[in-house]
């Protein structure tokens, strides 16, 4: 099946991509990362902006004040998690591709469904996997 004009999966699917195909969903995947990536340093220089304002601007807060700003700190420090995750979940996808692994679930081994592919280029698992995945964290 296609994705962008890529093959990304198939039992199997790995060793019958042509370089082309594997190139493909290179660019699509290295595309993931370079936004995540550019995201993530946005962000940081943000949160670092934000620090030196809170530095310099510290005198005089009432209680109001500090939980404004540690709420905004918590927020700035969330996305920056998010985006960091972002960035290593495509990092990861690539060296699965590398691996010949992308598009076979970790946990199962079967292959992921194009449909989630599609969404989440990323996936390392399959719906029922990640579904008892989430069962055991939560």
């Amino acid at each position: 099946m296609l994705v962008n004009g890529a093959v990304i999966t198939g039992k199997g699917a790995a060793k019958s991509r042509t370089a082309e195909e594997v190139e493909q969903i290179r660019v699509i995947l290295r595309g993931r990362f370079d936004d995540a990536n550019s995201e993530y340093e946005d962000a940081l220089a943000e949160s670092h902006k934000l620090r030196l304002v809170e530095i310099g601007d510290a005198a005089g807060d009432d209680q109001a004040d500090s939980g404004s700003k540690t709420a905004e700190r918590d927020a700035a420090s969330s996305l920056l998690r998010t985006l960091l995750d972002r960035r290593t979940q495509a990092e990861h996808a690539m060296q699965r591709l590398d691996d010949g692994a992308y598009g076979n679930c970790e946990g199962c081994h079967n292959p992921i469904p194009v449909e989630r592919l599609e969404v989440f280029p990323s996936a390392t698992t399959c719906v029922n996997c990640k579904q008892v995945r989430e069962r055991r964290a939560g």
